[in-house]
């Protein structure tokens, strides 16, 4: 591919394109094998049988196993005992079991969770009203057990017996966030209309897209969703691909069976698959290119997914400024910005994912949670009684319990720096000593840098007291005033990591949730930091397995030894050689980053977004500033409205200039 590309952007005659390989899992008879298929000679590549392994779940099969729970006779005899009020309709909600250690994970298991739902509309929150039932489910859709759920911090589940009956105490009102069901809307809120009279500055050749001076091209899979791919600005190559490659949602809740609630939304379910269809006018505005996924079927038959990303500007500010105290004028270019969107809906919650790419060649990821929170009951207690507040989560409306949790995503940034020959730099902002004669500081007032090579795969952490900064540089590329390596500047989403003790599941099977920035040498099979197949792994499939698998397999000579201790230390003067050398070589740098949510009851019925973003900006790679071309900003251009008296229509131009001041 990367020849290819090469001849593409050289502006020779293009070839023919590398022959198209899809990755197919199937069963064939009782076994399960992934085949690569080239799609050009219609024939098998290689195949590989996965033993203990299972494919992700689709609707239909979760569709299949609720269908299949509401069916059993034992289910239907613990719903009655509950005794659930007249015209309530119960809601089984499958997931991915998450392993505890207390089954064989050898075959698929599911966990449904039960709510109840007592409107007759079928867009009521159910969420408000978990019900005290979970059942455990076989790969063959077989009910194995029946629990009743824990509504106390000191309760333990019961696998016998009958579920305690439906407090009716638990009935209330304010829970529900459809529109239609909800119908007190502010009446303040105008329209907002965005023109663009000439039509958007983005043009689209295929899954091309051309904006400003930058070019890039658009994908679509089940499991990551949107991919981006040979992203460039002016022609300069930045990043060979970049997706979020996982994300882990596990649940705080110690109590058993809620450490099952460990949900790996990419690897388990799919990003693609989850994709949601968006509407023109409501999830993007302005002039919009949608782009269309194509998947298949249980069955195998193509099966198209309309609208999965949107591609639109929007205004973003100011984007550069200054003005000249002493003529008072001012010269001010606003920021146009290009976003891709697509939102994926796992269950209970929805995730905003956007790329941002800005005219100064800077480029933002932004995740965006929103949806409603995963509930379990609780019990209330006697109007009399003072309690403290439950141990494990927040309680959002009567006897409904929001646990606390975590999301965490891994961003897999694939650079290409002015080249495939890239390094990680690690660099630190230090205060000088007092009273050192070699570096003088008799003020207290001075500082520098450290700069320190990563010779190794590793993992490393944030340090916000040191500043601590991290680079992808290619070496063999220096800029021609600072006479540093051209580079990348990752800007961090500063976020806690994984919470539950390293000897857990949970840890073992999100390796990548161990450190908050990663780098390994590039690998064709290495694209998922959790491993291929999540789906009830135990751990030791991740990216930490990998590098401790290269670990001591032909290291260079001397230098740091990037132990992953976070410190960045190490004096990179290492050849890189060896199997687990990263110093310009084709390397892949991995972001975790996310949110520990402990929820508020303003999250309640359906949250606000929740914003993490991640930034990747150039650091010495252009001459200088790359958006001072930039058109600049101007009321004839823009035509805004002076609003006075609450609806005046004046005008008023912009950057004409303002009487200098004496200072």
């Amino acid at each position: 591919m990367i020849p290819f590309l090469d001849v593409e952007h050289e502006g020779k005659q293009t070839p023919a394109p590398p022959p198209r390989v899809a990755k197919v899992q199937a069963h064939v008879g009782n076994t399960f094998f992934e085949f690569k298929i080239d799609l050009g000679q219609q024939s098998v590549v290689s195949e590989e049988t996965l033993d203990g392994r299972h494919s992700h779940i689709d609707s239909d099969y979760t569709r299949r196993a609720e269908l299949a729970c509401m069916a059993d006779p034992r289910v239907k005899e613990q719903v009655a005992a509950l005794n659930l009020p007249e015209g309530a309709t119960v809601v089984v909600e499958p997931w991915t079991y998450g392993p505890d250690g207390m089954n064989d994970m050898s075959q698929r298991m599911t966990m449904c969770w039960f709510y109840m739902r007592l409107s007759d509309d079928p867009d009521a929150n159910y969420y408000a009203y978990p019900l005290d039932l979970c059942v455990e489910m076989s790969e063959e859709l077989k009910v194995v057990n029946i629990f009743h759920l824990p509504s106390g911090d000191h309760d333990r589940i019961k696998t016998e017996g009958k579920p305690q009956e439906f407090d009716r105490r638990k009935i209330h009102e304010g829970s529900e966030y459809y529109p239609t069901l909800n119908t007190e809307h502010r009446t303040t809120t105008k329209p907002y209309h965005v023109s663009q009279p000439e039509g958007p500055s983005f043009s689209i050749e295929g899954n091309k897209i051309t904006w400003e001076k930058w070019t890039m091209r658009v994908g679509f899979n089940y499991r990551e969703g949107m991919t981006l791919h040979d992203v460039r600005f002016d022609n300069r190559s930045l990043f060979y691909r970049l997706s979020l490659a996982e994300m882990f949602v596990p649940y705080g809740d110690p109590r058993t069976p809620y450490p099952r609630k460990a949900a790996f939304d990419l690897g388990n379910d799919g990003a693609g698959l989850c994709a949601n269809n968006l509407q023109l006018g409501c999830d993007c505005l302005g002039h919009i290119k949608y782009f269309d996924g194509w998947l298949s079927t249980r069955a195998g038959t193509p099966l198209k997914m309309p609208n999965v990303i949107c591609c639109h500007e929007i205004d973003d500010g100011i984007l550069w400024k200054h003005t000249n105290f002493r003529t008072g004028r001012a010269a001010v270019t606003r920021s146009r910005v290009l976003v891709l969107q697509t939102v994926i809906t796992a269950s209970n919650y929805e995730y905003i994912f956007l790329f941002y790419f800005s005219q100064d060649a800077s480029l933002h990821y932004e995740v965006r949670a929103t949806g409603i929170l995963s509930t379990a009951p609780i019990n209330i207690p006697p109007a009399t009684t003072t309690t403290s507040p439950p141990a494990y989560g927040t309680v959002v409306a009567p006897g409904v319990l929001a646990p606390f949790h975590q999301h965490l995503f891994s961003l897999r940034i694939d650079p290409a720096i002015d080249g495939h020959a890239n390094s990680l730099l690690v660099e630190e902002s230090h205060p000088l000593p007092l009273n050192d004669p070699t570096t003088p500081n008799p003020h207290g007032v001075g500082y520098t840098t450290t700069q320190t090579y990563i010779p190794h795969e590793t993992g490393l952490d944030l340090d916000h007291r040191v500043n601590r900064v991290f680079k992808i540089v290619n070496e063999a590329v220096r800029h021609p005033t600072t006479r540093t390596p051209v580079g990348v500047r990752l800007l961090p989403c500063y976020s806690q990591m994984l919470l539950a003790h390293p000897s857990s599941l949970h840890a073992k099977r999100s390796e990548f949730a161990a450190h908050a920035v990663w780098v390994t040498r590039y690998d064709d099979a290495e694209v998922f930091p959790a491993g291929r197949f999540t789906m009830q792994s135990a751990g030791g499939e991740g990216i930490a397995s990998w590098i401790e698998g290269r670990r001591g397999k032909g290291r260079g000579a001397g230098g740091g030894d990037g132990d992953g201790d976070g410190n960045g230390n190490g004096d990179g003067s290492g050849d890189g050689d060896g199997e687990s050398g990263v110093r310009n070589r084709d390397i892949v740098i991995w972001h975790t980053f996310g949110s520990t949510h402990n929820p508020r009851a303003e999250d309640w019925p359906v949250m606000p977004v929740e914003k993490m973003i991640v930034g990747l900006k150039p650091v010495n790679f252009f001459d200088r500033n790359p958006a001072l071309d930039v058109a600049p900003s101007t009321q004839e251009r823009n035509l805004s409205v002076l609003v006075e008296d609450g609806d005046g229509q004046g005008e008023k131009g912009c950057c004409e200039g303002v009487e200098s001041v004496d200072m």
